[in-house]
């Protein structure tokens, strides 16, 4: 065990009873029934800890944390931690001290609930134990692992269908057709909900022969449902004013004209 290894906790359980079993004349397995269940000869709190790929059993009171007694695994299941043979909640486990004493006791839970965590607690960190010496075996001999073929076996072959892929390329590949417009303007869709209309531009005033600027009558057009109407043009009046003015009256009156009067001399 390397010293910069922490110590992981994997379980507490508040309650937990030890008792005194008999030696076992058989290899049938142990019985919980043969212990005297009613009459545990200690009772306090159950810690199940990590230490690099070792877990630790420890039974500690349940006030002050002192230690009573500890079962190191290194194995599940093994002879470290076994399970009764008539009993999901009692387990036999294997204490050690320092001096390298060992002997076997027998612990139960009231609940069997607690029973399942504590099994469940060492079956995943020996889980995590096996994959991790699984994982350095890898990267020591990272040849060795199974290595992903994917050549052609002898007399292998693949058939293509180029025939379809082609088709499929022209089809993504073709342009779509636009619509052919007139005069060399597209003209866009109406509106949606609104009344398919032309709008007709605004009227060009034009000079009449009279002179007066009028407008170009335009029907009322209507776009998106309103209606819109044009000026409307002036009507004509009867006496049209000429743009020559005056100089299209006669000028043969003789009374018009400037006479020679007194003060030219006449030769």
């Amino acid at each position: 065990m390397e010293e910069g290894e922490y110590e992981s906790v994997l379980c507490v359980k508040p309650e937990v009873h030890v008792y005194r079993i008999p030696p076992r004349a058989t290899n049938r397995g142990y019985r919980a029934a043969e212990w005297q269940l009613d009459q545990p000869s200690w009772s306090g709190r159950l810690r199940i800890t990590a230490k690099g790929q070792v877990a630790y059993i420890k039974l500690e009171d349940r006030t002050s944390g002192e230690l009573f007694a500890q079962a190191p695994v290194d194995q599940f299941p093994g002879t470290a931690v076994e399970s009764v043979t008539d009993s999901s909640r009692y387990f036999v486990i294997r204490i050690e001290d320092g001096n390298g004493r060992r002997a076997f006791i027998g612990i139960g839970f009231g609940d069997r609930g607690d029973a399942f965590d504590f099994n469940v607690a060492l079956q995943d960190h020996f889980k995590w134990v096996r994959q991790q010496c699984e994982f350095a075996k890898q990267a020591q001999n990272p040849d060795q692992g199974p290595k992903l073929d994917l050549g052609f076996k002898e007399g292998q072959t693949i058939k293509l269908n180029i025939a379809n892929m082609k088709k499929k390329e022209g089809a993504a590949g073709s342009p779509r057709a636009r619509p052919a417009s007139t005069g060399g303007l597209s003209l866009l869709p109406p509106p949606p909900g609104g009344k398919s209309s032309i709008l007709i531009p605004p009227p060009v005033e034009q000079l009449s022969g009279g002179g007066s600027l009028v407008q170009t009558a335009v029907a009322p057009s209507s776009v998106g449902g309103a209606t819109m109407s044009w000026p409307q043009p002036k009507p004509a009046t009867t006496a049209t004013t000429d743009i020559w003015g005056d100089f299209t009256k006669s000028t043969g009156s003789t009374s018009n004209q400037t006479q020679p009067g007194t003060g030219w001399v006449q030769f």
